[in-house]
């Protein structure tokens, strides 16, 4: 069966799953993705990751500033999809567009759903300290990541993992269950399963008050908040009024004051120890305000920082 499989996602982590659907030979008669953006110093106009990839394959990309009017639906039924694949498309889609495609819509949300819906499950399920998280290949309905689920699969999240490694994870199996899905769709076999809401929680977009460490937690708390938005926003604290940005946790012992740095190492890549509200975090990596990545080991020999000091 040559299912016609209309394509919507932006970032990377929906270029990854476009790139397995591609590899498979599956039939994407379109793509759409969000309108390019300004980025950089420049302020050049860059395409999305999945624009820059249906473009390398010849796929037709819109970029249609919204899915309700009649320019849209014209274009809807020229492509006539038998199916639509949503990847952190962006957009919410009307009554009308998911009900289009005769074998519906789904979405694959990189999360073990009911739990951690929204915008971020990724980052909350880290910084929540979950042993795992997954993805979940679901039929779009109109509420948010409400509908029935077809798919999932889990996958551990260790101590040392961090939004990247998860990212990269979840792009990788978001791939791959859709393929199945695919199949699983094209056979008649698709199960259809209700979300349980009252397991349900809401995975809210991550702001600057989430990023900047409390060190009056746990070790084991900082470590999971500064993991689950490493590499990017990033975890940040103020050393003598200037922000400086920490990665690479590791939970230690060691006892001060909360925020209170107790010991540096500057000798290779080098480390600096803070005291928590229980047990410590040792530091591998900073970034200083106004400067590049850095070693804690490098920081610690430009005399930058010191036992004794605080970080607030």
């Amino acid at each position: 069966m040559n299912t016609r499989i209309l394509f919507m996602g932006t970032p990377e982590i929906a270029a990854t799953a476009l790139s397995s659907l591609i590899d498979a030979k599956k039939n994407i008669v379109g793509v759409l993705t969000r309108e390019d953006k300004p980025r950089g110093r420049g302020h050049n106009m860059m395409p999305t990751p999945v624009k820059v990839l249906a473009t390398e394959h010849g796929i037709p990309v819109y970029t249609p500033k919204t899915l309700r009017d009649e320019a849209f639906a014209a274009l809807l039924s020229e492509m006539n999809p038998d199916l639509i694949i949503v990847v952190a498309y962006g957009k919410i889609l009307p009554k009308n567009v998911l009900d289009y495609p005769r074998l519906g819509a789904l979405n694959a949300h990189v999360s073990l759903l009911p739990k951690y819906r929204g915008a971020a499950p990724m980052q909350r399920a880290i910084m929540n300290g979950e042993s795992e998280t997954g993805v979940t290949v679901m039929y779009m309905a109109e509420g948010l990541d409400t509908g029935d689920i077809m798919l999932t699969e889990a996958f551990p999240i260790g101590e040392s993992d961090d939004f990247e490694t998860v990212h990269d994870t979840s792009a990788r199996i978001s791939g791959k269950l859709l393929l199945r899905a695919i199949t699983l769709l094209e056979e008649g076999r698709a199960p259809r399963i209700p979300q349980d809401d009252t397991m349900a929680c809401y995975a809210e977009k991550i702001e600057k008050e989430d990023c900047h460490i409390d060190f009056t937690l746990s070790a084991k708390t900082v470590s999971a908040r500064v993991r689950g938005v490493t590499p990017i926003p990033m975890a940040f604290a103020y050393q003598n009024e200037k922000m400086v940005k920490l990665f690479r946790p590791t939970v230690t012992e060691g006892t001060g004051a909360p925020g209170e740095v107790i010991a540096v190492d500057g000798k290779g890549e080098g480390s600096i120890t803070v005291a928590c509200g229980e047990g410590a975090i040792r530091f591998a990596g900073v970034i200083p305000e106004g400067k590049g990545r850095m070693s804690a080991g490098d920081y610690v020999r430009g005399r930058k920082i010191n036992v004794g000091d605080f970080l607030k």
